[in-house]
């Protein structure tokens, strides 16, 4: 099912590889709904179903489990394979506790697409850590840039012997055939002297229930220089910030203390966010990705 746009490669994917199949992907019409996504895959004919799908999307389908459809739907494939930005393992856990199978992927444009599946490198495929950031080698790789030649030499890269390797701008390890992400190179702030990886800072984020999709953006900070904030689609949801005091744990401020808990113990007291800021919905790009821009600018204006 081709629930993507196919200006993305992850969406172009999913048309070679039906091509390859000798099949025809099924169209998700219109925008991405619960209705859409059930109407779509009633449209997919017998024998294996496979979809690729954002972190959001799935979570839009989760957030609709209560119909029994959205909930057979999901479960319904062979493979959903999720790429595009970071899984929150709780959205996984929600998953598959529905009975959906649900494949973590790992590429970008530069590589076709996802060439790490659950952390493994497809076969000929190469991933190694250079400094604490990640590389890529293999037959998938783009030859360039078009028609920027800095670029390319920039971030295509050669090794002693003359292999090619792609510098991702990822943090990471990649040890006994595994591959872990941990976040960007450049997300970093430095708040009272400390490097603090807000990418880290996210994914700690993302396991408090209640906050599994939210954001965080760097804001500054008079004491620290700079700091960061939350910004997670609640009901009722303002651009109002709440701050960190003891409150219902439901609550804006009931959440950011929870997160604040969390990420002082995974990450570091240091990197505990600032505040928390609740909106009716976080904006998106047409790729189902987080608006990062658009929510910075929301928490700036706030």
């Amino acid at each position: 099912m081709l629930a993507l746009s196919a200006g993305y490669v992850a969406g172009l994917q999913v048309l070679v590889r039906a091509h390859l199949a000798g099949t025809s992907p099924v169209l998700l019409e219109g925008r991405f709904t619960p209705a859409s996504f059930v109407a779509a895959t009633r449209g997919m004919t017998a024998g294996p179903r496979y979809g690729s799908l954002v972190p959001a999307q799935l979570a839009t389908l989760l957030d609709a489990a209560e119909d029994r459809e959205v909930r057979e739907a999901l479960a319904s494939y062979d493979a959903l394979l999720l790429g595009g930005q970071a899984l929150p393992p709780a959205l996984r856990e929600r998953a598959a506790d529905l009975g959906a199978r649900v494949v973590r992927t790992y590429g970008s444009s530069e590589t076709a697409g996802g060439c790490v599946y659950d952390g493994v490198p497809l076969d000929g495929v190469r991933v190694a850590s250079v400094d604490g950031e990640l590389r890529i080698a293999g037959p998938t790789l783009a030859d360039g840039y078009l028609g920027d030649p800095v670029l390319t030499a920039r971030t295509f890269v050669a090794d002693a012997a003359g292999d090619r390797w792609y510098r991702t701008g990822d943090a990471g390890e990649a040890g006994e055939g595994r591959v872990a992400v941990t976040g960007r190179v450049d997300n970093v702030i430095v708040s009272g002297g400390v490097n603090v990886s807000l990418d880290r800072v996210e994914r700690a984020v993302r396991t408090v229930a209640g906050l599994e999709g939210a954001v965080v953006v760097a804001v500054p900070d008079e004491r620290w220089g700079q700091g960061s904030a939350i910004v997670a689609a609640l009901p009722g949801g303002s651009a109002d910030s709440a701050p960190a005091d003891s409150a219902p744990a439901d609550s804006a401020a009931g959440l950011l203390a929870a997160a604040r808990e969390r990420v002082a113990a995974e990450v570091g007291a240091e990197a505990r966010p600032a505040r928390i800021v609740p909106v009716e919905a976080l904006p998106l790009l047409s790729s189902g990705k987080p608006d990062r821009r658009a929510i910075a600018a929301i928490v700036e204006a706030g």
